[in-house]
């Protein structure tokens, strides 16, 4: 199982970059967009592949714990991650604007910060829901303990990274004003 999340976390990277090679380098738009449809089936063969895993017996591992955070997190990032390098490459190889920034700043950095940790907690939510219904779907705790343990352990992911909305919370950093 390892050896197919970091196939596919690969398989993301490698059609994203195609993607947009084709797009800026060679002008290439429909091809291009293909590419890019590509990379959200990379999920989708994760989680099959995950669920045959399962279904033909067998015990979950901390690594089956491991595809269903990469699912939550891809699709709850996945597009935002996709939109991200595609400014910074637009930019730097097409004359594209200057890829957004989060404010510097302020209330409005404060609520960005709370947004994303929003965001951290709803792909850790979707996480525990893909663990969940592979709990209910094996109906054996005993080869379903180790998800049960990753969900408890994966916890810590949206704990800490309260952190930084709380600190902006408490000592907002100054606003940066040009001019």
């Amino acid at each position: 199982m390892l050896g197919l999340i970091i196939a596919c976390e690969v398989g993301f990277w490698v059609f994203l970059g195609l993607g947009l090679l084709a797009r800026y380098g060679l002008r290439l738009k429909r091809v291009s967009a293909v590419l890019l449809l590509c990379v959200p089936l990379i999920d989708v063969v994760l989680l099959v592949a995950a669920v045959i895993d399962m279904r033909s017996g067998a015990v979950a591992t901390w690594q089956h714990g491991l595809a269903a955070a990469y699912l939550g997190y891809s699709v709850v990032f996945g597009h935002r991650t996709v939109r991200w390098v595609d400014e910074h490459v637009a930019h730097r190889f097409a004359g594209g604007p200057a890829p957004w920034k989060p404010p510097s700043g302020g209330s409005a950095r404060t609520r960005y910060e709370w947004g994303f940790w929003l965001k951290i907690v709803l792909a850790y939510g979707i996480s525990c829901v893909l663990l969940l219904g592979a709990i209910v779907m094996v109906g054996d705790s005993s080869r379903t303990e180790a998800l049960a343990d990753f969900m408890l352990a994966a916890l810590r992911i949206p704990v800490i990274a309260a952190l930084w909305p709380i600190t902006y919370t408490l000592w907002p950093k100054k606003e940066v004003t040009t001019g």
